[in-house]
């Protein structure tokens, strides 16, 4: 499982060349069918456009695709792709919409504004990455509680899922860089008073996020 750079909210951006207004919409997607209902939004939003230019990228399963919607090949969805590739951004999808303005631009103009259009909106959006975690359901002897919040706590570590009963049970996500030595620290730290099992992979936001 690797990690991968993500869209957090929907973003857009807009600039005029020759005429021609070109409005980019970045959106997180997951699957093919949030693919569809974003298009389907900007279509309602921006109705009686002369093209919808997209590209998409999904993670699951590493899927991705663009398509010119009528412009010349090459000159609309492939400079869209390429902002995607080049930042390395996974389940997102932009779409650039054009209100056709009287002047041709060329296949070279075309390019230009599709790919300028669409890093605007990269541009403007927040970036996060997500990252695989290991998760670790731990039971903690009452006395090692609050020890063991704070630790977690100074270490960077999440947690959820707390139950109490005869002992505190807890999901705790360890960052798959740390977890080599994550078992052998707990168990040194606790003198094996806090147990635990090891409860599968998943992939989660760093807690940082940045903009590029």
């Amino acid at each position: 499982m690797d990690g991968y750079n993500t869209i957090v909210q929907e973003v857009s951006a807009e600039q005029t060349i020759e005429k021609s207004r070109f409005i980019a919409l970045i959106s997180h997607v997951t699957n093919l069918d949030e693919v569809e209902q974003h298009m389907s939004r900007v279509k309602q939003t921006y109705p009686n456009a002369r093209h919808y230019v997209y590209a998409y990228r999904l993670h699951d399963g590493y899927l991705e695709k663009c398509s010119d919607d009528g412009e010349p090949q090459g000159t609309g969805g492939r400079p869209v792709l390429d902002i995607l590739q080049h930042r390395q951004i996974w389940d997102a999808q932009i779409i650039v919409v054009r209100y056709f303005g009287g002047i041709l631009l060329g296949t070279g103009g075309l390019t230009r504004a599709y790919g300028r259009t669409a890093r605007l909106a990269v541009d403007n959006s927040t970036i996060t990455r997500m990252v695989p975690h290991v998760i670790y359901n731990l039971k903690i002897p009452y006395q090692w509680y609050e020890q063991m919040k704070y630790l977690f706590i100074q270490k960077g570590w999440e947690w959820t899922n707390e139950q109490f009963s005869d002992l505190v049970r807890l999901d705790l996500f360890i960052p798959k860089k740390d977890f080599s030595s994550f078992e052998k620290w707990l168990d040194e730290v606790t003198n094996k008073q806090v147990s635990w099992e090891k409860a599968g992979d998943i992939l989660r936001k760093e807690k940082n996020e940045y903009r590029e």
